[in-house]
Formats: C-alpha cells, structure tokens, sequence
C-alpha cells in the first residue's frame, strides 16, 4: 500500500498522510459496495499482492461503477 501512497501523493502534489486518508477512504467505500466475497479480494490488490483475480477484480469493480466489464 506504500507505493499506492506515494503514487498518489506524488500525481496529487499533497501530502503521505493525506494520500492515506483518501485511499483508506475509496478502499472502505468500494469495500462497503463489492459484492459478496471480494472485500478480502480489493485488501490483497491495494496491498500490493496481484494474485490471479486482480483482472477479474478491476472488471468487477468498474461494473460496479457503470463502466464496462471487460471479458475474461
């Protein structure tokens, strides 16, 4: 989750704490709203951990969201 951090502390110009604040924050909303079983899922992704479901996590995601699901 540190390189998520300073990603977005480095695109957004504000500070480590903020960036954490604001990932915690979409993090526990798209855990609020994911369907059953993928919560563990998002927490393994923004941790860095890529395992074989990450495509089908964004896919799943995005549907969520009104975007397209891309075929797996």
């Amino acid at each position: 989750m540190d390189a998520l951090i300073s990603k977005v502390a480095e695109r957004t110009g504000i500070s480590q704490d903020k960036a954490r604040t604001a990932i915690d924050t979409v993090v526990g909303f798209l855990k609020e709203r994911a369907p059953a079983g993928l919560s563990s899922q998002i927490d393994s992704l923004v941790s860095g951990g890529e395992g074989s479901g990450a495509g089908n996590i964004a896919s799943r995601v995005g549907g969520m969201f009104g975007g397209e699901k891309q075929q797996q």
